[in-house]
């Protein structure tokens, strides 16, 4: 009788305010455990094979930590198979399918299996690295068990978490444990830079792109990734947050085929205890603006070099990856809330959630073979150039947004700012387009290379 009371007091401390779900009322019930949410949730967690075709080149100092990038792209080419497994989430019932990127990016090849063995070939309609999440349509689908999305910014530390994925392939498995922290941020998962749910439901490899749920059998994020120094779970695993899922979903249903955030033209650092004296905080919160473009809808709205950001939509921000999230979960065309505190007054501001403007254009150009270094693409920095290439705010002049081949062996890296040639200055595309048609039988390149001056030097 003491176990059964212990597990429904937990049961319901563990279930959000509002929530319908009821204590279980007899010891038949609490014998069942998880057991009735797991059969709901279960089917709409599905398995994913993908494949990829990767090309790669045989060197004889490609395992030379130094002279491997000397001769990076040199060898014979030779294309094999990559396989990879992992989980998916189905979210409508016309096969709307979420996955992380690092399960289906760059696959020429998915096939989606449920629960019950039917099988699907899919494809990315959606796909961001950096955000480790990927949205997939499955052909044929319809009449589809699916998950409803939970509004992830109302999930609690305490709450017990299941997670539902296919670890190391052995089959659908679960897992359970609770949410152990929320706003994890400066974690890299792979490229991911972001936002995370963390919980200490056990997730391995193959749980990647699977469902985490709460008591409900709601979405309340999809796992990613641990931390672990031996490839199994530590008991710290990590989760990408339903509302991201959420706008994710939204984009690819308005048909885009890249992801978009809105543009801060902005960097910030974090309030800490030395600041927050001087911006008279009690307690250290939010983020202070340390450089502001003037394209900036920040700028726009009020905003100046100085001020704290503490909350956006009257969520806390306290880093940029912060203040990212929330940009982005309050979506692209949109407006947002955000409270300013300036000289110890607060205020909430109206900012419009804008792409960064191609303003003024970067007529960007590939060069041509009839140049010495064919296949470079180059553009005027402007703000989208700038945010693309995740270069300063301050980046002004002729751009490398693409290497290619050739601009890659010579040294050029994306996000060079070309100054001169030949001791020729650089001001617009189209003189790099020139300089490099008749480069005469010496080239000197000169670059600023995110604050430090490069030269390079050829004989042709």
């Amino acid at each position: 009788m003491i176990r059964a009371a212990f597990l429904a007091a937990l049961l319901c401390l563990a279930l959000p305010l509002g929530a319908e779900t009821q204590v279980p009322g007899n010891r038949a019930e609490i014998a069942l455990g998880f057991a009735p949410v797991v059969k709901q949730a279960a089917p709409a967690v599905v398995n994913i094979y993908a494949r990829r075709v990767v090309e790669t080149r045989r060197n004889p100092f490609m395992d030379d930590p130094f002279f491997s990038e000397f001769f990076r792209g040199f060898g014979t080419p030779r294309s094999r198979v990559q396989n990879s497994l992992g989980s998916g989430v189905i979210l409508s019932a016309d096969g709307i399918v979420v996955s992380n990127y690092h399960v289906v990016g760059m696959a020429t090849d998915i096939r989606v299996v449920t629960t019950d063995r039917r099988e699907y070939a899919a494809r990315v309609v959606l796909g961001d690295e950096e955000a480790d999440l990927a949205i997939l349509q499955l052909d044929e689908a319809e009449d589809l068990p699916f998950l409803t999305l939970r509004d992830s910014d109302h999930v609690e530390v305490g709450e017990l978490a299941l997670a539902i994925g296919n670890p190391f392939g052995v089959g659908q498995t679960v897992s359970s444990g609770i949410v152990s922290g929320l706003a994890r941020t400066g974690l890299a998962t792979g490229q991911a830079r972001g936002y995370f749910i963390q919980t200490d439901a056990p997730i391995n490899p193959g749980n990647s792109g699977g469902a985490l749920i709460d008591v409900n059998g709601d979405l309340i994020g999809i796992n990613t990734s641990i931390l672990s120094r031996s490839g199994g779970s530590n008991g710290i695993g990590f989760a990408i947050p339903a509302n991201l899922v959420a706008e994710f979903v939204e984009q690819a249903r308005d048909g885009r085929d890249r992801f978009e955030r809105p543009w801060a033209g902005m960097t910030g650092q974090p309030v800490d205890a030395g600041l927050a004296e001087g911006f008279g905080q009690v307690v250290p919160e939010g983020m202070v603006i340390s450089d502001l473009h003037p394209s900036s809808p920040f700028a726009d709205a009020g905003f100046a070099v100085g001020d704290v950001i503490t909350r956006v939509d009257g969520q806390p921000v306290n880093t940029p990856a912060e203040m990212i999230f929330r940009m982005t979960v309050a979506g692209i065309g949109k407006q947002a809330q955000v409270t300013r505190l300036r000289g110890g007054d607060e205020d909430d501001i109206t900012v419009a959630m804008i792409s960064a403007p191609d303003d003024p254009p970067a007529r960007e150009i590939t060069l041509g073979d009839d140049t010495v270094l064919p296949g470079i693409a180059v553009a005027q920095a402007n703000p989208a150039v700038i945010a693309r290439l995740g270069l300063p705010l301050s980046t002004s002049g002729v751009v490398v947004t693409d290497t290619g081949p050739a601009g890659g062996r010579a040294g050029l890296r994306d996000g060079d700012v070309v100054l001169a040639i030949n001791g020729t200055l650089v001001i617009t595309s189209d003189d790099v387009r020139d300089l490099l048609t008749r480069p005469g039988r010496r080239l000197l390149i000169e670059l600023d290379r995110r604050g430090k001056r490069v030269s390079l030097r050829f004989r042709l």
